[in-house]
This record gives C-alpha cells, sequence and structure tokens, in this order.
C-alpha cells in the first residue's frame, strides 16, 4: 500500500470578480484502497478540487500526482480513461442496454469481446444486479436506485486506479440512499478502490470516508479520519460543522463486534429445565439466550416465565427480535438494546450463531477508549 493520489498546493483561481481562489493551495495524499469524502458547505470548492483530478476544471497552479505520475503530464483522454466517474444524475444511455452502458470504457480501451463479457457480468454480480436478468435492459426499465448501481459499476468498468463520486446518492430517497451506501461500502471491500467523494452531507462523510476532507471557502480546514475529526475538531468550525451531536455520531463508526462481550450466558435447548435453574442461580441472571447443537440463536428463556410442565430448556423458550449481527454499527446496537427489555442485545454472525452479548456499558467502554 502506497500513496495513490497526492495533491500538492493546488490552486484554481477564476478570472474575473477580484481572482477568487475557488481551491487555495489544498493539500493531501490519499493511500490505495482509502476513501477520501470531500465536503463543506455550498460554494467551499469540493466540486471544483475534484474536477481538478481529472481535468475537467483546469489547474491554476500546484500538482496533482496519480501513482507517482504528474497528470500535467498525462495525455486527457488517457487521464480520464483511467479514472472511474459517478455522477448524481447518473448519465445513463437510454439507447443502450446495460451491458452496454458498463463496457463503454474497456471497448474504448480495445479490449477483446471475452474479456468485457466478463468484466460486466462480474460487475453486475458485485452491485447485485444479476447479469442474466439485467445486462439486455433498457435503464427506463430499472428503478432509480438500480440505475445508481449501474453508474457506479460502469465507473469500476475499466478497473481505474481512482474513482471519482460526485454526490452520487444525493438524489436518492433516504431509505434507498442508506441502502445504497451500504452496497457501495460492500462493494468497496472487493475491490477496494482508492475513491474520492464529494457530498454536502456530514453524516455521508463520517459513515462513506476512511479520511474526511472538510473545505471552506476553498481553504482546507482539516483533512483526518471520521474518528480524528469527531473526537478532536481542529477549531469551532469544525465543531459546528460535525454538529452537537458529535459523540452519537461516532457510534456509527464502530461495530458491534468491536464493543460486544464474548461471554453470553448460553444454554443448549435440549438442556433439561433443571440445568437451566441452576445456571439462572449461579449467575444471578433473569434470561438465557438459548442456542441448537449448532449454536444458533433460538429465543431466550425467562427465569420468571418458565412454564410448570417445561422439562427441557426448548419447552420453555420464546423467540426474540433482540439480536444484531456483529458487523452492525453501535448507532443500531443502542436503538436495538432500548427498543427491546432484556437490558442487553445478543451479538450473532451470518448464519445467526451467538457470538457475544453487547450492553450500554460496553457501548460507554468503547467511545471512552
Amino acid at each position: 500500500m502506497g500513496t495513490m493520489l497526492s495533491l500538492q498546493k493546488v490552486t484554481k483561481i477564476y478570472p474575473g470578480a477580484g481572482h477568487v481562489k475557488a481551491v487555495d493551495e489544498l493539500t493531501f495524499d490519499l493511500e490505495e484502497g482509502e476513501i477520501c469524502t470531500l465536503v463543506g458547505p455550498s460554494g467551499c470548492g469540493k466540486t471544483t478540487a475534484m474536477k481538478m483530478i481529472n481535468r475537467l476544471i483546469s489547474i491554476t497552479s500546484g500538482k496533482i500526482i496519480i501513482d507517482g505520475k504528474d497528470i500535467s503530464r498525462l495525455n486527457t483522454i488517457e487521464l480520464r480513461r483511467s479514472i472511474g466517474y459517478v455522477i448524481q444524475n447518473i448519465g445513463l444511455f437510454p439507447n443502450m442496454t446495460i451491458g452496454e452502458n458498463i463496457a463503454i470504457i474497456p471497448k474504448l480501451l480495445k479490449w477483446d469481446r471475452a474479456k468485457i463479457d466478463e468484466k460486466v457480468q462480474r460487475l453486475l454480480e458485485i452491485v447485485n444486479l444479476g447479469p442474466d436478468e439485467y445486462k439486455d435492459r433498457y435503464p427506463n426499465e430499472l428503478s432509480g436506485g438500480q440505475q445508481q448501481r449501474i453508474g457506479v459499476a460502469r465507473g469500476m468498468a475499466g478497473d481505474p486506479p481512482i474513482m471519482l463520486m460526485d454526490e452520487p446518492f444525493g438524489a436518492i430517497d433516504p431509505i434507498n440512499r442508506e441502502h445504497l451506501q451500504n452496497e457501495f461500502l460492500k462493494i468497496q471491500e472487493k475491490v477496494k478502490k482508492t475513491i474520492v467523494f464529494v457530498t454536502h452531507d456530514i453524516d455521508e462523510a463520517i459513515k462513506m470516508g476512511d479520511k474526511i476532507c472538510l473545505l471552506k471557502d476553498g481553504h482546507l480546514v482539516q483533512f483526518a479520519s471520521p474518528e480524528e475529526m469527531l473526537t478532536h475538531p481542529k477549531n469551532d468550525f469544525v465543531a459546528d460543522f460535525a454538529g452537537g451531536d458529535r459523540t452519537l455520531k461516532r457510534l456509527n463508526l464502530f461495530t458491534v463486534k468491536r464493543a460486544m462481550k464474548d461471554n453470553p450466558p448460553i444454554i443448549n435447548q435440549d438442556e433439561t429445565i433443571e440445568t437451566a435453574r441452576n445456571l439462572f442461580s449461579e449467575i444471578s441472571i433473569r434470561y438465557l439466550i438459548a442456542v441448537n447443537s449448532e449454536g444458533r440463536l433460538t429465543g431466550m428463556i425467562d427465569n420468571q416465565d418458565i412454564p410448570d410442565k417445561a422439562s427441557l430448556v426448548k419447552d420453555a423458550v420464546a423467540p426474540t427480535n433482540a439480536w444484531l449481527t456483529a458487523q452492525s454499527n453501535l448507532k443500531d446496537g443502542l436503538s436495538e438494546i432500548f427498543t427491546h427489555d432484556y437490558g442487553f442485545l445478543i451479538v450473532v454472525d451470518d448464519a445467526k450463531k451467538v457470538l457475544g452479548w453487547l450492553h450500554t456499558e460496553d457501548i460507554k467502554e468503547t467511545l471512552k477508549g
């Protein structure tokens, strides 16, 4: 892993109106595989900064280095073909099929037909749109969210080392927006692209970014990890922009797995009620987590609600929704703890195997650390 993108005193001055500096000596480095979110109030220079990376806007002074090469010395067309570009209104060509839309850059790069077909197939699988069902359809047959995913796939099609994303989820309703953000982060886990992502939304910047670049009036105010920015805002502007609920926002940065304890009070559902009663008195707890022989969650047993006729644990088990997967964030974890009456949350893996349990105290400890 090395530096993939370096901005060195990058400046953009628009002539007229007092030679305003839209971007003023912007300097930061981005490592290979990182997402940098450019954020700030309207007119702060974030879109200008991003568009200078693929020379849609020319640089007045300074340098942009991609993978060790100064972009001012590269052919503009070749540069743009080597950078994925995903925009808010997607820009799919309506008269081309989904497969043809995704294949545009690979065709320009003169890949052979078999390689292009394989790439289209793979990308459709990555964005969870089955190739057999979607490859030959047209954009107007897809929902906005599906079209956005095709836009992302097209941006990745030429295997670009860098992707630029300009408010890619900005026009989508909140429910689908969160879903697309989550989907994109899952895709990024697989493809590990270096990404510059413009957003006006600090919550999106925190969720999506490995690094946040906060701009004001063309100046870099703070370049830091989301955790660093929320814990140690550089000044009042950063603190105000991040919001008064900075501590709550930090809950989005940690997984349930990081905070959970791995000694949950579990019992096999095939054990006797007598064994359960002994366990209840031994550890002074009201609830036990019931699992099957594979360790998968089957429900909860309440010491105060054991039927008289129960002889095995399974006879006393009540189903429960008080669980989350280990990769969920602590914001959801806290919400689920408050939703249920147990005082804790069960943590499971994707196969619903019990891994641990989570209390509000565990969350507090994680935020302290």
